[in-house]
């Protein structure tokens, strides 16, 4: 792979050397431009020249000065936000040129590029599509752009941590969405390990950032595999058009009123710098930090994790408890099983040891007592009689004899104690991003571009568990030549996963160095009958039990527990090994290493103009690669390497007919990966002018997604090591476990088993019923999406923009866990599969932006159901049916002052998801921000805050809960 890129890079140099020697003589365009009312100088304007790349923006006094290769005649355009756009025919002399532009908003005047992959307005749009300029980021009351896409009609996220959400349109959100793509500047910005973005921690600085376009729904025929739910676009700035220095510094607090921590400091720097020379050379850098306390995972609420949902009851009331942010108590074991085990072992032993003299300790126990409950005399006579080396065995053994004889354990499950997720996560939250980019403009209408954006930090992830990633990084390189119809582009996305580990299993193997499970539950047990033997009742037994058992426990803080907890989560997964018979010379990981590689290829041409513009007409092709490296940790790879094969082609034809009054777009895609059969994704979309300004659209949009990495090649022990997950191709499920000739036995069944073996002694095998998997294995998923929209402005300064849609999704991708029957002792496993029949949604949304004067008065509301659900599907649309934002802002209600205000609501829930199921109750959130513009230095204060009313609140279930975040911010010509 590296020798195509080098070879692209000599490529673009041979053609920079060419253009270089025949470039054109460069000449001077300067001037002012000032507000036509007030005759001030306006700093940030836009200045370009009409069908040329390149141009600047004008200073703190409206002086703007640049190099073009144009010749006269030529029009300079000016634009600003707030402003009319102003064009001005230059015949004669290049420079001293006057500017004036008058106050003139107007709404929906935005032109958009990714519903068509073309350009046009975003009245004209054929799907529904939100989006944000640099100017409106300036703008936002949250602390990033990013947080800001809540605002957005139909968008929703799941908070994971501080700096980590996923984001997600119309339904089916969840933690970590494969379900929706992200894009950077062309380069999909997921994670290959993962298969879906880290939020915004490796991505784009806000300084750099000049649009972000959002299409809700189904994509599949323009962009390929994945966004089944949305796709978000982010463009970053080009130093032709965006030169200079700039930067923002913010700093604020969290955390108060928090119960789990007192006030904590937030800092973040951003600063961008961009310069172009003769309108040929352009280069650009920006870097990013940001620092602070994460908010804490604090939900003790006991999971039954049978019933998939929280149960009352905490530590001290249920002796099998486990809080969904506690671990190490995942690993649970039913008392009288442990007994029988205790017993049988016991048997065996003893048979042995005696050279078969006596080959039931039981049996010759129940000889010596008859139905009678051995007292501690009648127990010492009996040892009495038995041969020394026999007494150590048979005394360890005598309260389970006892227990069982006399009824004294209860058919109950018991946990371990747990560690809290404060104790043993990363909150130390930072994100460190850089990037840079070189541009070439080859001619007035080809460019050449290489770019490379870099990120590193810290945060916390929910997946199955909890993931802890500390210090990982993500690089995406990226070469690309473009013109005005075409791009040919190459990148990769480079992952690894720093420090990252799991800590469900780093508390439950904390547990294990301080003192093995199969130490652990006999002893609780054998001092919990000793209790009640005497005379305590059971809440009194169990609590005695267990802090007999926790006795030599590791306490968080203590020099025991660091140097456990920084042995295990510096070790990796793979180099776990359990040694039963010494388990001090176990050996415990928790950690990732995951260095798992994507390499994109992809080129595109819009035939359009070659056509006169009679019809709209593209192509365009892909290649891709998954090179997963995970050493074991996350893949089945230990002594194997995986490779993931992907291609892609599509064609669109758009015809305007009736007078340009209806606009019809036919579009195809057909995706072949090398696990899984081809597939075709057409698009039918129909824009009807009803007035000026005023459209009504239809469309047919069919998407898919392709089981993730993880879902096809998992082998990754979670849940404190009680479950194994592996991926669903028929050569992890059938050839190395064996999922078809040694068939597995369903969740429900083994549960009952079980329940009759507590019961009666002896478990019933009948009770057990095996489950089928599909012998293709996981399968994609697709969906069906009609859609019926309508933008347009009623009035001038009110524009409307509303849309109804219904899904019909196939081959959904849920999992199961089912128990496999090896040698005796059943294993755990959880294997992704496709959920039989359909699974229907639908919903609708208004969105209203009204202009009174300097005042920007917004609104939209949301509305998401699902509908049809096929039999033993587990419902986890996790989607509020009603949320709306409101908004309200002036740019200066008194010179130089602006302030924006966003409020949003939304409806509780009920959110499911493999880490923990609950209800999210209703919950309202306002962002403010007040600004004052500092002209004289190209300056903007600004005061503000997210949730400033400090309302504690979490968008899923088990991730923690967010306050206020107030901060004062300075940037400096942004």
């Amino acid at each position: 792979m590296s020798r195509i890129f080098t070879q692209i890079f000599y490529v673009l140099l041979l053609m920079c050397t060419i253009s270089i020697v025949a470039q054109a003589q460069s000449i001077t365009v300067s001037g002012t431009v000032k507000d036509k009312q007030s005759k001030e100088g306006l700093a940030g304007v836009s200045l370009t020249i009409k069908g040329q790349p390149g141009g600047t923006a004008s200073t703190a006094n409206g002086n703007f000065s640049f190099s073009t290769t144009a010749k006269v005649p030529f029009t300079l355009v000016a634009s600003y936000v707030g402003y009319g756009t102003v064009e001005q025919q230059v015949t004669g002399s290049t420079t001293g040129i006057n500017l004036e532009l008058e106050t003139a908003v107007v709404l929906g005047g935005d032109v958009v590029v990714s519903a068509s992959r073309t350009p046009e307005r975003i009245l004209e749009s054929p799907v529904s599509i939100e989006r944000m300029s640099a100017a409106t980021i300036r703008e936002v009351a949250a602390p990033s752009f990013y947080d800001a896409l809540n605002n957005m009609k139909g968008v929703e996220s799941s908070m994971q941590s501080l700096t980590f959400k996923s984001i997600n349109t119309r339904g089916f959100n969840s933690n970590g969405n494969t379900r929706f793509n992200q894009y950077i500047d062309g380069m999909d910005n997921q994670a290959p390990g993962l298969n879906f973005s880290v939020g915004n921690i490796v991505g784009i600085t806000e300084l750099d950032v000049d649009n972000v376009e959002l299409l809700p729904g189904a994509s599949s025929a323009l962009y390929g595999a994945g966004g089944i739910n949305g796709t978000l676009l982010m463009t970053s700035k080009d130093p032709f058009k965006y030169p200079g220095a700039s930067f923002q510094y913010k700093t604020g607090v969290n955390h108060v009123n928090d119960d789990n921590s007192t006030v904590q400091p937030f800092n973040q720097l951003d600063v961008r710098m961009a310069k172009s020379w003769n309108n040929k050379f352009g280069v650009k850098a920006a870097f990013s930090f940001l620092q602070a306390k994460d908010w804490y995972g604090n939900n003790y609420s006991n999971f039954d994790r049978v019933a998939r949902t929280a149960k009352s009851g905490d530590r001290n009331s249920d002796p099998n408890y486990d809080g969904i942010n506690s671990y190490g108590d995942e690993v649970s074991q039913n008392m009288r099983n442990v007994a029988l085990s205790v017993q049988n072992a016991t048997i065996s032993g003893i048979n042995a040891g005696s050279g078969g003299l006596i080959p039931n300790i039981k049996s010759t126990m129940d000889g010596a007592f008859g139905a009678a409950i051995p007292n501690a005399a009648q127990q010492a006579g009996f040892l009495a009689s038995l041969p020394a080396a026999l007494r150590p065995a048979v005394q360890n053994y005598f309260p389970f004899y006892v227990g069982l004889k006399a009824g004294l354990i209860p058919d109950q499950n018991i946990s371990r104690t747990g560690y809290n997720e404060e104790n043993l996560v990363d909150y130390s939250t930072k994100s460190l991003k850089v990037s840079g980019a070189l541009y070439y403009n080859i001619s007035n209408t080809v460019q050449a571009v290489a770019l490379a954006n870099w990120g590193t930090g810290t945060s916390v992830y929910t997946g199955s568990d909890r993931y802890s990633l500390r210090n990982f990084n993500i690089g995406q390189y990226k070469l690309e030549i473009k013109g005005d119809d075409f791009f040919v582009k190459a990148y990769t996305t480079q992952e690894r996963s720093g420090d990252s580990y799991i800590s469900s299993i780093l508390g439950s193997y904390i547990n294990e160095i301080s003192k093995p499970s199969t130490s652990w539950f006999p002893q609780y047990i054998g001092n919990y009958v000793g209790a009640r033997a005497a005379g305590q009742n059971d809440a009194a037994a169990h609590a005695f039990a267990r802090g007999i058992a926790n006795q030599g426990r590791f306490e968080p803080g203590s020099p025991q527990y660091e140097v456990a907890k920084d042995k295990v989560m510096n070790t990796t997964i793979s180099a776990t090994s359990i040694n039963s018979a010494d388990p001090s010379k176990s050996v415990y990981g928790a950690k990732f290493d995951d260095k798992s590689n994507l390499y994109h290829y992809e080129g595109m041409y819009n035939f359009t103009n070659l056509f006169d513009k009679v019809v709209e007409f593209q192509v365009g092709a892909s290649y891709r690669l998954y090179d997963l490296n995970s050493a074991g940790t996350i893949f089945n790879d230990l002594n194997e390497s995986i490779d993931i094969k992907e291609y892609g082609a599509f064609a669109q034809i758009g015809k305007k007919l009736f007078n340009d009054k209806v606009k019809f777009t036919f579009a195809g895609r057909y995706d072949k990966s090398q696990n899984f059969e081809g597939r075709f994704t057409p698009r039918i979309t129909g824009v009807f002018t009803v007035a000026k300004n005023n459209n009504i659209r239809v469309s047919y949009q069919t998407g898919y997604r392709n089981p993730t990495t993880q879902n096809q090649y998992i082998d990754l022990s979670v849940g404190g090591g009680s479950q194994r997950l592996i991926g669903g191709l028929p050569e992890i499920m059938f050839s190395k476990y064996h999922l078809d000739t040694n068939k597995p036995y369903t969740d429900v069944s083994y549960r009952a088993f079980l329940a009759s073996a507590a019961a009666t002694g002896t478990p019933n095998p009948a009770l057990l019923q095996q489950y089928n998997f599909d012998s293709r294995g996981v399968r994609p998923e697709s969906v069906q999406s009609y859609e019926l929209g309508y933008k347009g402005l009623l009035l001038p300064n009110l524009l409307v923009d509303a849309y109804g849609y219904y899904n019909i999704y196939k081959d959904f991708i849920t999992a199961v866990d089912v128990y496999q029957n090896v040698g005796g002792s059943f294993v755990k496993f959880g294997v992704p599969v496709n959920a039989e029949g359909e699974v229907t949604s639908y919903g609708a949304a208004l969105g209203l932006d009204y202009l009174v004067g300097k005042w920007n008065v917004s609104g939209n509301v949301s509305y998401n159901q699902i509908g049809d659900l096929p039999a033993n599907y587990i419902n986890d649309f996790n989607t509020p049916k009603i949320r709306y934002n409101l908004g309200l802002g002036n740019k200066e209600i008194i010179k130089n002052f602006g302030f924006n205000l966003a409020y949003r609501w939304q409806d509780q829930f009920y959110w499911n998801s493999s880490f923990a199921s609950g209800q999210v109750p209703a919950y309202s959130s306002l962002d403010a921000q007040v600004s004052l513009r500092i002209p004289s230095v190209q300056s903007v204060i600004k005061l503000g805050g997210s949730n400033v009313l400090n309302k504690y609140y979490f968008t899923s279930y088990g991730n923690p809960s967010a306050g206020a975040i107030y901060y004062v911010g300075l940037s400096f010509n942004p």
